[in-house]
């Protein structure tokens, strides 16, 4: 998410359509990310609301009330920033009216490029807005609870999912509505004698390290790391079997692993946002390489055109690609 929307969702208060919140009040802020700056006289009380591991971690780090789901009720005001992800967006305002007081202010913000005015259109379908304003390429909009049916519906239109009857998601996640196309082609590139103490990487609902568990009798430890707390905690729904698994909300790229791994699987994320970066994949490749134990064995997919077999050649003793289709690429990689 770019700082923009961030700067819209405050920027009511500071055009002074809407007035401050009380020194005394309580706001809950859903969606909050870091880099935000509150308007002069903005004095009340945050609540705020991240599941995104390196953003909590730094909302954290600069002093903030930091939780990666929602606590307590009776909000005077919530505040909603808009991700690209039409149910996350739907699910965080029926949050946010199911939690602030009778009457209580909700402001929700977000990209013009991601949906916002689809999004406010919808929720005036369901409760009136107040007022709306267009600033920094994105659109903030208002409304009051005044009722439980709103949120009822928005609940009601955004289920918890079952993908093919096995897994259990809700909007938001990566791949959430189908197993990832790169995740089943590495799953049906791995070995059936995986076996001693084994990790997945970026682990999101599951869909890797339930396959493993399933296939792989020779486990001593399974453990899952993800840095999407939902998501995890999906996985801990999703994943189970002889082996009773590890979980880890954790960001990779910069919290320390302390176990060691005899082999480790990943689908590693490359993208933040809607930017490609794959250095997330590399650092995760290296990460991956310090928590082997010597010989240990890394499965990873990724897209073909990412560049990390330099990383691979630095971090690991040998690699070789051992499955390709027509988007993705496998690589098995030793240490």
């Amino acid at each position: 998410m770019a700082a923009e929307p961030l700067k819209t969702l405050f920027y009511p208060f500071e055009a002074e359509a809407l007035p401050l919140p009380r020194e005394d009040a309580r706001v809950l802020f859903l969606g909050a990310e870091p880099g935000f700056r509150l308007p002069e006289g903005f004095e009340a009380a945050l609540h705020l609301v991240q599941g995104f591991r390196p953003h909590f971690r730094a909302l954290q780090a600069s002093g903030y009330t930091v939780t990666p789901r929602v606590e307590g009720q009776g909000y005077d005001m919530a505040l909603v920033l808009a991700s690209r992800h039409r149910g996350q967006n739907e699910l965080r305002i029926a949050e946010a009216l199911e939690r602030v007081e009778p009457g209580g202010l909700i402001a929700v913000a977000g990209g013009k490029d991601d949906g916002i005015d689809s999004l406010r259109k919808r929720i005036n379908a369901l409760a009136p807005l107040e007022g709306h304003l267009p600033k920094h390429h994105g659109v903030a909009f208002w409304f009051r609870r005044t009722g439980t049916e709103a949120a009822a519906t928005l609940r009601a239109g955004n289920p918890d999912l079952i993908v093919e009857g096995r897994f259990k998601t809700t909007p938001g996640m990566f791949s959430f509505d189908r197993i990832d196309a790169g995740s089943k082609l590495l799953a049906a590139s791995l070995p059936d004698d995986l076996k001693g103490n084994v990790a997945d990487f970026c682990a999101g609902w599951g869909y890797l390290a339930a396959e493993v568990l399933q296939r792989s009798h020779g486990l001593t430890a399974l453990d899952l790391y993800e840095a999407d707390f939902e998501a995890l905690e999906a996985a801990r729904l999703n994943v189970h079997g002889a082996i009773e698994p590890r979980f880890f909300w954790i960001d990779l790229l910069t919290e320390a692993v302390e176990r060691r791994y005899d082999a480790i699987v990943m689908n590693p994320p490359f993208h933040s946002g809607r930017a490609a970066e794959p250095g997330i994949g590399a650092g995760i490749i290296r990460a991956a390489s310090k928590v082997l134990k010597p010989g240990g064995r890394l499965f990873m997919v990724a897209n073909r055109q990412l560049p990390y077999e330099q990383v691979l050649s630095a971090a690991f003793a040998s690699h070789v690609e051992i499955a390709r289709d027509g988007m993705f690429k496998v690589f098995s990689a030793r240490r």
